[in-house]
């Protein structure tokens, strides 16, 4: 069980992102909604690549806490269950009890089945931003459109000053759940970061592999 959580969080953490498409009939608030998103995602996906520090607590069931970098599709993160490391071409997945790493191709649907469940397409969903006086920043609000499947509804707080992301609160089915972004910094994130070490883990684990 606890598993399925820290999937799912890993998930919603590196969300697989297309380029956002011009959508007709936007109102201002919408286009502008739209526009400041978009900067912030890329400020945590670009090609400079962030850190951020992460704390989540999905309805009391599950709680966790940890570090993600990011680089466009590369990532890697560190909890007290799980370190994970994707380089674009194989995803490893450590699990620290256990003293397993489970291997998988970096873009396999197999390599969870919520994944698929969870990909996220800036044109599958309306945009709208409100000041949030109280909070020192803005609200950003994402609805699915009608059919869309996976996340319903998201809530991003950013920073006034530079627009950083703070918070997400996300609807999944019947509940939400808010993950909460701290240390957040962009750039200088080096490719290495996202490689395997192979030498650190070659005694004392045991590795399964399910590429194909």
């Amino acid at each position: 069980m606890k598993n399925k959580y820290i999937i799912l969080v890993i998930t919603l953490l590196t969300l697989i992102c297309t380029p956002a498409v011009s959508q007709e009939h936007e109102t201002p608030n919408a286009r502008q909604a739209r526009r400041m998103f978009m900067e912030a995602y890329n400020m945590v996906y670009g090609p400079q690549g962030s850190q951020l520090h992460y704390a989540v607590n999905i309805i009391g069931i599950y709680k966790t806490e940890g570090t993600i970098w990011t680089k466009q599709k590369k990532s890697k993160f560190i909890d007290e269950r799980y370190i994970a490391w994707n380089d674009d071409i194989t995803y490893y997945r450590l699990e620290r009890k256990k003293k397993t790493i489970t291997i998988y191709s970096a873009h396999s649907d197999e390599r969870d089945k919520y994944a698929t469940k969870f990909k996220f397409q800036p044109e599958n969903y309306t945009y709208r931003i409100k000041e949030a006086k109280k909070e020192g920043g803005y609200f950003i609000t994402l609805k699915a459109k009608n059919g869309v499947k996976g996340i319903k509804e998201a809530r991003v707080l950013l920073d006034r000053k530079n627009h950083y992301p703070v918070n997400v609160r996300i609807k999944l089915g019947i509940f939400h759940t808010t993950i909460k972004i701290s240390n957040f910094k962009t750039g200088g994130i080096s490719d290495q970061m996202f490689i395997f070490p192979h030498e650190q883990y070659s005694t004392g684990y045991e590795y399964i592999d399910n590429r194909k």
